[in-house]
Order: structure tokens, then sequence, then C-alpha cells
């Protein structure tokens, strides 16, 4: 029977690309993504081929089946209907739905939900600062490989060359799209793959031997640096959590500070990992914190406890801190290029593996380290806390060998610096 336009409208689809028949050829195909794209099949020197009409509902029931109605024509006078296609003469005009922009975002908008906030935000940019404006208005189909590696090339040459692959990834993502779609035949930005520039990619610096990792804590302290700054180094080099996590921790998120076993719970939102997991209570990440993070938490109380955050931004106590301003203590305290804050996660992993190789699960575990199999997969995050609380109390017994109590840190040398301390608000 003839399709109705809400049995294609109402079409759902699937793992597969699958169609539905009208009859004489003509057929909407249904994408794994979602889009109705008309295909006529037809038969020429007694081979069968198929025609891309273009997209539903752009092109209506009634205007597919006039397309029909005009190639079978073309096919009574002996013209192959893909061959008139491609030199011009199509039954529908599509053109404004093909160019790359109009897929990207096509592409953008089917994924993101799929992907953190921040993560949609840097791929759509990335697409409209550096795509874009080359490509961006181009037919998708007349795209080449010349083309699509000289906007890589100009990334490159920033020089991004991280950039440059996370860039030709998205293009071919869009690619692929569109041949799914039915409105491309190939995938230009998979072929220059090989041929961009290779990516010498390092782990960042980080210090990981233990007697110079205490050098860059009283290095730290002795550097002229407001002193929310030099403690919330102090904790994160305590605890080894991202320093992402921590610039944006509020005051709630530590429990039981006056008991036995304090614990810094930090939800799985804030956590480094999949948007679908971030909702999950169960993948929150617990911190036990040792005696000398309790003092650095104490001690930040008194400059930082009257706002909503434990780091609070410089200009603004009701906004968090950048992470720039832990990068840029540890660069005046001369280690520009030699440890970042996030080296801190380093070197607790190679201090506490080497002195404790039967504990690494557990290690992991506090780094919150992604299982790397289905056995470790089966360690809950906020298990084994007497072992992990153990390990913190050693680690932090080490590092804070012979360093100067937190409270001192309050009123050391300070830089010039617009924070303002918040205890005397």
């Amino acid at each position: 029977m003839p399709l109705t336009d809400t049995q294609i409208r109402k079409a759902k689809p699937t793992d597969r690309l699958y169609r539905l028949t009208d009859g004489g050829g003509l057929f909407p195909a249904v994408t794994p993504a979602g889009g109705k794209i008309w295909r006529l099949r037809y038969e020429i020197e007694g081979k069968e081929k198929t025609l891309v009409l273009g997209p539903y509902p752009d092109i209506s029931l009634q205007e597919a089946r006039e397309a029909r109605v005009a190639q079978k024509r073309l096919l009574r006078e002996g013209r192959n209907p893909a061959e008139e296609k491609k030199r011009g003469l199509r039954a529908v005009n599509i053109a404004a739905n093909v160019t790359f922009e109009h897929l990207a975002r096509e592409w953008h908008g089917i994924n993101k939900g799929h992907w953190t906030p921040p993560h949609a935000s840097d791929v759509l940019r990335s697409l409209e600062r550096d795509v874009f404006p080359l490509l961006g208005a181009r037919d998708v189909r007349t795209i080449t490989v010349p083309e699509v590696l000289a906007v890589l090339r100009d990334i490159e040459a920033r020089p991004a060359i991280e950039t440059a692959k996370r860039v030709r990834q998205r293009m071919s993502a869009v690619f692929v799209h569109a041949i799914a779609s039915g409105l491309a035949d190939n995938d230009p930005a998979a072929i220059v793959e090989r041929a961009l520039k290779p990516l010498v990619k390092g782990r960042q610096p980080a210090i990981t031997n233990l007697d110079l990792a205490r050098e860059i804590i009283q290095r730290v302290d002795d550097t002229p640096a407001h002193p929310a700054n030099k403690l919330a180094m102090r904790l994160l080099a305590l605890t080894a959590l991202r320093p992402g996590a921590l610039i944006t921790t509020p005051w709630g998120e530590f429990e039981d500070l006056d008991r036995d076993n304090p614990i810094w719970r930090v939800p799985a939102a804030r956590m480094k990992m999949r948007k679908a997991l971030k909702d999950d209570s169960s993948r929150d990440h617990f911190v036990p914190l040792s005696r000398q993070a309790m003092d650095a938490i104490r001690c930040l109380r008194t400059v930082t406890g009257r706002g909503p955050y434990v780091v609070p931004n410089g200009r603004s106590a009701h906004r968090p801190a950048s992470e720039n301003a832990l990068g840029y203590l540890l660069n005046r305290a001369g280690y520009h290029h030699r440890h970042v804050p996030h080296g801190w996660r380093a070197a607790f992993s190679s201090v506490m593996n080497e002195r404790f190789p039967a504990d690494r699960h557990i290690i992991d575990l506090m780094l919150a380290h992604a299982p790397k199999d289905r056995v470790e997969g089966a360690y809950n995050r906020a298990e084994h806390m007497t072992r992990r609380a153990e390990l913190a109390q050693e680690w932090a017994d080490l590092l804070m060998d012979g360093q100067r109590p937190a409270a001192e840190l309050v009123n050391g040398p300070r830089r010039a610096s617009p924070l303002k301390m918040l205890a005397s608000a």
C-alpha cells in the first residue's frame, strides 16, 4: 500500500538503516540518526541503481512522488537519472541542506545530549572557528581531500597539532553523518588522517621524586602569594584530586570533619566521567582526609569560609577560582614546564605504588581512575575506606615531613593580588 505522511512522520530510528516502501521503487530510508531520506530504485542497462532525492520533510510525500514520475520519464527517454543529477538537472534542489555547516550543526544537535556541556560547546566552537569560515557554505559532496588537509594544516601551523587531530575527527564524523543520511558518498577527512603531523604526546610535567616533591611544597610556601592559593596547593597535593574538581568545591562537600574519619565527598557531577554517569550518586568520589589535609581545610575556612567556595575567584567570592591561579603559583615558585597542578596525581601514584604495590587497585580508586577491566570494575568508589584512609595518611606523613604548619601560611608572604580575604568581609 502507498505510504501516508503519518507513517513516515512516526517512523522511529533503529540500529540499522531501514526503508518504508511507497511503490514504483520510491522509498524513504530511515537512518540510525533519525533522518528520513527519499530514494528511488531503478534499473538501467540491466543494473539496479539507487538515486537519492533528498530529506523528508523538506521534500514532501507528494513532491517525492512527482520526482518519481519525472525520473521514470527520463528512463523512458533512455537517460540515466544519476547522470542527469550530476549535471545539475535534479527534480528537487536540496542544496541548502547539504552544506557542511548545515550538516555539522545537525550532527552536533543529535550528539550533544550524550556529551557534557563543556565538551559540546568545545566541539561546536572548534568547527565555528576553524572549519565553517572556509568550508561551511560548501556542498558537502564537493569538498575535496586537499581542501580538508589545508584546513588542518592551518591549525597545525598555530601550532596546535592535537587540536588539528580533534578537528579532523569531528569533520570526519560530519561526513559520516552525511553519508548515513544519503547526502554524501565519501569521507575526505578520513583519508587525510595519516597525512597529519604526528603528535608526540607526553605526560603533563610532574616531579615524582619524594624529596623533590617536598621541595615543591617548601618553595610554594616561600613564594609571595595569597594564602588561599598556597593552602589550596597544599590540599591538592595531599588529596591528589584533579585541579578542576578542587577549584569548584563548595564547603558543603566536607563530611564528618569533627569525627575520627573525615571525608570529602565529591559528587559524580563534578568528576571527570561520561555525562550519562554524572547523575549516578553511587559514582561519587570519596576522599579520606589526613590530619594535614584537615589542617589546610581549617586554615582555608578562616580565609574564605564566608563565601560558598573553598577556593574562590580573586575578583568575586561567589565564583570558583581559576585553575590557572594554581599553575601560575607553581610557575612563580620556579616550576614552569617542570611541575603542574595535575602533577600531584602522578607524584602520589608513583610514590605510593612503589611503596605499596599490593594496593595498586586501591590507589587507583583514590585517584578515581576508570577501571581497566571487569574485575577492577567491581571496586566501588566508596569501598576500602579504611585502607584508603591509611594510605592517605601515609602519603601526607611522607610529603609533609619537615614542612611548616598550615597556620603559618595564613600570615605568610603575599603577592599583590585582587583576592580579598573573606574572613574580614
